[in-house]
């Protein structure tokens, strides 16, 4: 399967940017927006771990059942894919256990606190 990561946190807490510098760290150069309007973009990944780097971004979905649209299962089957999902919490039942969760909380403008569960 693949690696999940998934990233709670409310709006602004920097799930975006930890998307940001968790892609830096593929060396994806381009530049990675939040893809709240289209759910799903996808990097390919050269010479790394993983063939295919996933940025998911569920807060606008009303309900679960519009997640099925962008292949979620299809993508969550490929072992060399890692998948950065933003706002989890909207398709909570769609969430394997073996996903990765990192919450992250809003401490003040400068400060943030990042828990991690397995």
């Amino acid at each position: 399967h693949a690696t999940l990561i998934t990233l709670s946190g409310e709006l602004g807490a920097g799930k975006t940017a930890f998307t940001k510098a968790l892609a830096g760290h593929f060396g994806i150069a381009e530049s990675i927006t939040s893809p709240t309007f289209v759910l799903r973009k996808d990097y390919v990944l050269n010479k790394q771990v993983f063939e295919k780097f996933i940025h998911i971004d569920a807060y606008r979905l009303e309900e679960e059942s519009e997640f099925s649209t962008i292949g979620f299962s299809e993508i969550l089957s490929d072992p060399d894919t890692i998948v950065v999902l933003e706002w989890p919490e909207k398709i909570a039942s769609a969430i394997p256990e073996y996903a990765q969760r990192i919450t992250i909380e809003v401490i003040d403008d400068d400060t943030r606190i990042f828990s991690y569960e397995k």
